[in-house]
């Protein structure tokens, strides 16, 4: 089975008023190249995830994000009461003893205070919260590789339709292929008739004629485009991390096909050969999606 290099893979987990969304996705590249984007508190763990994804993505551009939302309660600074008095009979203190008018509005000037609405405790990553999210990372990978491989399975199927459209054009090459030594023989002398006299030897002629069409003859590269076709079948078969090969293949197919069309020397062999082309272009152009 083809996997494809694009994919989509979110997932949500959620923890102690924490909802903790992991989310993955990936295009075609010709290596992995991966960024990330992590909640502070999970930075530690980015090596480790990092090893997770290359293990089972393998090759892509690949945008990887985790962030947290937190519930109003969960995030709501806490007013730090023993400070706040602290700093209320410290002001008072100073009041009574330069005899500084006490403020009006004593709730807006101790809030102004430093520290007073500003947490004060580090939020620390324990192993619990982390089995938690190294689960979610690696659903949304799961999910990832699902569909890419739904994405993979319509690659695969289109690559047959077009390796097969191709394989019946070459087929169709064959009656054109004959007719065509005999229209080329008949062209040539038709040619020297119109000439007058003019002798010729037709031994000569023959000769000439064999080694004419032996240079326009197309059954090594028809040969050739058969077994690349029926190679690409094969590579198929042989399941994921084949994109390079399958890419490969096709671009030897590109060179029979362009040969014949060079050696064709007839228009409706030109025009199947130009069909060929037609078909091999859209096996590239998605080629290069193939994992």
């Amino acid at each position: 089975m083809i996997l494809s290099m694009t994919g989509y893979g979110k997932s949500v987990a959620t923890y102690k008023g924490k909802k903790i969304n992991v989310e993955i996705k990936s295009l075609n590249s010709k290596a992995l190249d991966l960024s990330t984007r992590i909640a502070p508190l999970y930075r530690e763990k980015e090596m480790e995830i990092r090893q997770t994804i290359q293990a089972r993505v393998i090759r892509g551009k690949v945008d990887f994000a985790i962030w947290v939302e937190k519930d109003a309660d969960a995030d709501a600074t806490t007013v730090n009461a023993a400070l706040v008095n602290n700093y209320y009979t410290q002001l008072r203190a100073i009041s009574e003893q330069y005899g500084i008018p006490e403020p009006q509005d004593w709730f807006q000037t101790l809030l102004r205070m430093p520290d007073v609405t500003s947490k004060t405790e580090a939020e620390t990553l324990t192993d619990e919260e982390w089995d938690v999210v190294r689960g979610a990372v690696d659903d949304a990978i799961t999910h990832l590789v699902d569909f890419r491989t739904q994405e993979g399975a319509a690659l695969e199927k289109k690559f047959g339709e077009k390796v097969d459209n191709i394989q019946h054009l070459l087929e169709s090459i064959e009656p054109y292929e004959k007719s065509r030594v005999e229209k080329i023989r008949a062209r040539i002398v038709e040619g020297l008739k119109s000439i007058p006299d003019v002798e010729y030897d037709k031994n000569r002629l023959e000769q000439e004629l064999i080694y004419y069409i032996e240079k326009l003859d197309i059954s090594e590269e028809k040969q050739r485009l058969a077994n690349h076709l029926r190679y690409f079948r094969e590579t198929m078969a042989e399941g994921h991390g084949q994109g390079k090969k399958l890419g490969f293949i096709a671009q030897e197919m590109g060179r029979e096909i362009n040969t014949t069309g060079s050696k064709s020397n007839n228009a409706e062999m030109q025009n199947i050969v130009v069909k060929m082309k037609d078909e091999l272009e859209q096996i590239k152009e998605q080629v290069l999606n193939a994992l």
